[in-house]
């Protein structure tokens, strides 16, 4: 039987995630929601963080419900042995239906055929009724029924006996634009659904419809449960929304880290890496570090100013981003050594490098930034 690789130490490159990090955000943000409760959304691995581990942390400081993208994530958690109350963000295909009944999920509906579908899913598997959503599209043209359309298939689910009327949700598409007066419109085209509803005796027990942005910015907005995703994390929604008060309080899970692999030392008007774009201004010691855009390093940082952090200062990156590799411009700094620590997002010393400013050097959101983190990188959990 061959022996196990330490894939630390083979890589020399890692993410670190606190889980106590994750537990932290998850004890603020259902605190600042109660009375209603806290949905962790914890799809696409738990925004590249790790589902199964970031799940239990998220239960464990306060979340009540969780929250995931496809059927198949949702196994993962059964798999694992989490038994808490899963929402599927959109509906299932129609031949996923057994599964997500098999799987006790909770899946949203937004069509006459979804419903048909659950229904007959449950009826096959003599299961006991099965709680859905219905989603509203209130302006974000993604998912969801029309108002008029919620409405009907919120009588469809509560006509079918297989079935419960268990939520009905929204999702605000600018609610990380604290001035844009449209999450407005859409609260009160979605209030209009409820209390439409309402008058036909159709209450479900969950009503919600905040995302992190909302969450923070919109108490008015919190309903019976607020779903976060990125606050869960410690990362802001945006920059709009890094002034918010509690955004302070959260602390960012996720750190990217790796160990110089090589120094040489590069003559001034040398260049370096694919193109040669940058000449160096002056000699300098350059580090290898074995980490590149197959492990969710943009490419771009090596050519809009990306940095990192080696002994506590900010280092540019020299040059452009490679499939596994960057390097490192450390000036005249002679004490950089292979083995030395790299910081690629998080902290070290005194200075501190955010997803956000990875996102801002390369006009993206800290979300892909941190979903982006490829699958060779290990994780250690903390």
């Amino acid at each position: 039987m061959a022996a196990q690789v330490d894939v630390v130490a083979t890589r020399r490159a890692w993410a670190e995630v606190d889980l106590g990090a994750i537990r932290h955000n998850a004890g603020l943000l259902a605190a600042l929601a109660a009375p209603a409760s806290l949905c962790a959304v914890v799809k696409a691995g738990a925004y590249g963080h790790g589902s199964v581990a970031v799940a239990r942390a998220a239960l464990e400081g306060g979340a009540s419900w969780l929250a995931v993208a496809l059927v198949t994530e949702g196994e993962t958690l059964r798999r694992h042995g989490i038994d808490a109350p899963v929402l599927l963000l959109s509906e299932p295909p129609v031949e996923a239906m057994d599964d997500v009944v098999a799987l006790s999920l909770t899946p949203t509906l937004y069509t006459a055929q979804g419903v048909e579908a659950a229904a007959k899913a449950v009826a096959a598997a003599a299961a006991p009724p099965l709680a859905v959503h219905v989603k509203v599209d209130t302006g974000m043209h993604r998912v969801g029924a029309s108002a008029d359309g919620a409405v009907a298939v919120a009588k469809a689910v509560a006509e079918r006996p297989e079935l419960v009327f268990g939520g009905l949700w929204t999702h605000f598409a600018v609610a990380d634009e604290p001035a844009n007066p449209f999450t407005d419109e859409q609260c009160a085209r979605f209030d209009a659904v409820v209390e439409r509803l309402a008058s036909l005796g159709l209450r479900p027990p969950l009503v919600h419809a905040c995302n992190s942005a909302g969450a923070l910015a919109m108490p008015g907005a919190h309903h019976d449960m607020v779903r976060c995703g990125i606050a869960l994390y410690g990362v802001a929604p945006s920059p709009a929304l890094a002034a918010v008060e509690l955004v302070a309080g959260l602390r960012p899970a996720l750190s990217l880290r790796a160990r110089v692999s090589y120094v040489k030392k590069v003559p001034a008007g040398q260049a370096v890496s694919y193109g040669l774009r940058r000449p160096l201004a002056q000699a300098a010691t350059v580090a290898t570090v074995p980490v590149g855009y197959a492990d969710g390093v943009p490419w771009r940082l090596g050519v809009t100013g990306g940095e990192v952090l080696i002994g506590g200062r900010r280092r540019p990156i020299a040059g452009s981003v490679t499939m596994d590799q960057i390097l490192v411009d450390c000036g005249d700094d002679d004490r950089v050594l292979p083995g030395d620590e790299v910081v690629l997002i998080g902290r070290q010393g005194g200075e501190q490098v955010t997803a956000w400013d990875w996102a801002t050097k390369v006009d993206t959101i800290a979300y892909e930034v941190l979903c982006g983190i490829g699958p060779r990188v290990p994780k250690i959990y903390g």
